[in-house]
């Protein structure tokens, strides 16, 4: 059981960080943010929004979904796909750099060098595949970016299926924005994000 403190505590510390500033300001959010984004007619304006808050999802609550399907009803298809994945890349990419530099030195306060082995080993193995499965869902795809910082994996391990994931999130929310009706796009870019999150919980609790 003392094995699995550290790493039981560093997942409910990465869950934390992405939840707290939700449960404070969450839903109102969304509803300013999409005025915002929908209200600004210079598309320059929009990209560099799209871009900039995108890039603060890791530590406040963005719905990166909704954003990027704004970002395609406003920018199009390829000017949003390209904004929402660059503010994507840059928030994971913060978010991991910290992690490595703030609780990889934690880590080895609170563990011992075999317990930080294990963790290591585990997580070159399972982080890649984990980071891509958790990217579409609200909440898990931040704490999966701190989490595996935090353990110290490789930056070549985890920039490929971050990226490729990225960019297939970024043009399938904006070619909703750019070709879907947008009340509709937007009902599907929220209740995407939510019916994923239902899966990844459910299955959780079913293992």
């Amino acid at each position: 059981m003392q094995r699995l403190l550290l790493p039981i505590c560093a997942i409910v510390v990465a869950l934390a960080i992405p939840i707290v500033p939700w449960l404070v300001i969450g839903f109102p959010f969304e509803m300013r943010l999409e005025e915002t984004i929908d209200g600004v007619a210079d598309p320059a304006t929009a990209a560099l929004l799209v871009v900039g808050l995108l890039s603060a999802d890791v530590f406040l609550p963005i719905p990166s979904s909704l954003l990027s399907t704004l970002g395609g009803e406003v920018l199009g298809f390829v000017a949003g796909t390209a904004a929402s994945f660059a503010g994507l890349m840059l928030g994971a990419v913060f978010g991991f750099g910290l992690a490595r530099m703030a609780g990889r030195p934690l880590m080895t306060r609170l563990a011992s060098p075999a317990d930080i082995e294990r963790i290591d080993r585990l997580s070159e193995r399972m982080g890649p595949a984990l980071l891509m499965v958790t990217r579409p869902i609200p909440v898990f795809a931040e704490a999966a970016v701190l989490f595996f910082g935090a353990t110290g994996l490789s930056w070549r391990r985890f920039l490929p299926p971050v990226a490729a994931t990225n960019l297939a999130i970024a043009g399938a929310y904006s070619a909703l924005g750019s070709w879907v009706h947008l009340p509709a796009a937007l009902a599907l870019s929220i209740i995407l994000p939510v019916a994923a999150t239902w899966f990844a919980r459910r299955t959780m609790g079913a293992s």
